[in-house]
């Protein structure tokens, strides 16, 4: 349904949202990068925006912020970072497992698969 939407999307509509631009900061975000609303909306602002700080009260990935807008990828990310620039919202990738932590050795996984396999 998000694909149908895509291919009726004005692209001026789109160009006018991003104000233009076409590429953010590709370093700044990934698809899995939470993002966590740190304000409220405030009158006069852009309707994406005051969206995305709605969506993102709690944590939410990048790309299941651009699904629920059913935009692009690309222009999500420049209206994050445009949030990001004002500090109206913050970004963290989700936290990797330490070095030093106890994780499962190779086998007792392989076990689990095969159980899993077997339901």
């Amino acid at each position: 349904m998000v694909r149908e939407n895509l291919h009726r999307e004005d692209p001026d509509r789109l160009y006018t949202v991003t104000g233009g631009r076409s590429r953010a900061d590709e370093k700044a975000l990934d698809l899995v990068t939470l993002i966590v609303s740190e304000s409220d909306p405030v009158p006069g602002m852009q309707s994406e925006h005051v969206r995305i700080l709605r969506l993102c009260r709690h944590p939410t990935a990048m790309v299941e912020v651009a699904s629920e807008l059913g935009l692009p990828v690309s222009v999500v990310k420049i209206l994050l970072c445009d949030l990001l620039d004002t500090g109206r919202v913050t970004a963290r990738h989700p936290s990797s497992a330490p070095a030093d932590t106890d994780l499962p050795d190779l086998e007792t996984l392989k076990q689990v698969l095969v159980g899993l396999q077997k339901l």
